[in-house]
């Protein structure tokens, strides 16, 4: 009884979209009726960055699986950055993130996740050393980030100190 309440509720939640771009392996773009795009970051999955080793990996990886094809999503949540965060399914309930993350191709977002099955397919992906893990010294993308984020901010405070210019802005030492 329960199901037959819920599931249009479900059904109505999941919509469907054409994938027309891959910005990187958790980020695609999807093309609605109406010609409306929507981009969607993948959740329970943080794939390399670009310019991050095996973020070139990542992206091929998604484009192979999704690009040019019909995914239908279910969006969970919105980022800081405003950008919907959802679930892809293609290939007859195919979980993107899942597969990202049994490729070795991404990192199970653990922070941002309660699907303890992800952490087990990392794990073996871990052991079979595959994609990403294949490097013993791999980096999670949001130690990346951080890492980026500080190495800014020291340029930053180094130009302040030396009286120096950072993008048109001129820092006067005190």
């Amino acid at each position: 009884m329960l199901l037959y309440v819920l599931f249009p509720v479900f059904l109505f939640s999941q919509t469907t979209g054409k994938v027309i771009k891959i910005s990187d392996g958790d980020t695609i773009t999807l093309l609605l009726k109406g010609n409306q795009q929507k981009k969607l970051r993948l959740a329970e999955v943080d794939c390399p960055e670009n310019g991050q080793a095996f973020g070139r990996n990542a992206k091929q990886f998604t484009s192979a699986q999704v690009f040019g094809k019909t995914v239908s999503f279910v969006e969970t949540t919105t980022d800081r950055y405003g950008r919907s965060i959802a679930k892809v399914y293609y290939d007859d309930g195919k979980y993107l993130s899942k597969e990202l993350i049994k490729a070795g191709m991404g990192w199970w977002y653990y922070s941002y996740s309660k699907d303890d099955s992800l952490g087990k397919l990392q794990e073996t992906a871990k052991l079979k050393r595959m994609g990403l893990w294949q490097d013993s010294n791999a980096l999670a993308p949001w130690d990346y980030r951080k890492m980026k984020r500080e190495l800014r901010n020291n340029k930053k405070m180094e130009a302040v100190k030396n009286g120096t210019k950072i993008k048109g802005t001129a820092f006067i030492a005190g």
